[in-house]
């Protein structure tokens, strides 16, 4: 596989529709892609868990992610949160393709967990931040969240804190039809 990170512009025909449909003039003008840019065609479940979570929660958020893991079934997230990073282990551990989009530029080092997912075709990191954006911000994460939201087929939520960066997404959600649910209600 090509470890060589890709770049496209809004132009390209590789560039999701689906971003410019949703986001408009707020779509990033290039995406920067590591891996396998075949899994933007599958369905996706977003996911997204807020940073304070309850304990019950994380728990059968852990189940759930096991289950998509066996299921084959690509996620897509920051996978920024303690309970997101979690997750993500989860389901490197296994063969499900998963989408990683972090709240910066692509990173100048992949993880050791990431790097045999890369090369066996199941991840892609995919990045709407130019190179100048190293480091993760609020606003960051906020487009980051859009991006993430814009490109899947439906979402989960494991918590939503009740005035947070999620519960103003699910109002985008509203507007764009995506269909969503959350394993806590706010």
């Amino acid at each position: 596989m090509d470890d060589s990170a890709l770049t496209l512009a809004t132009a390209d025909a590789r560039y999701p529709a689906r971003l410019r449909g949703r986001l408009g003039e707020a779509a990033p003008a290039q995406l920067t892609t590591l891996g396998n840019l075949d899994l933007l065609g599958l369905p996706k479940t977003g996911f997204f868990c807020s940073a304070r979570c309850p304990g019950n929660i994380i728990l059968a958020t852990y189940d759930l992610t096991a289950r998509w893991r066996d299921e084959g079934r690509c996620i897509i997230s920051g996978f920024h949160s303690p309970v997101e990073q979690e997750c993500l282990r989860i389901l490197l551990r296994g063969t499900s393709p998963v989408i990683l989009c972090p709240a910066r530029n692509l990173p100048t080092r992949i993880p050791a967990e990431c790097q045999t997912p890369l090369a066996e075709g199941r991840l892609l990191i995919l990045s709407g931040f130019t190179a100048a954006e190293k480091r993760a911000t609020t606003e960051l994460a906020t487009r980051r969240n859009a991006l993430v939201a814009a490109l899947a087929d439906e979402i989960c939520f494991a918590h939503i804190t009740p005035g947070g960066q999620s519960e103003r997404l699910t109002h985008r959600l509203k507007e764009w039809g995506i269909p969503f649910s959350t394993l806590s209600k706010p």
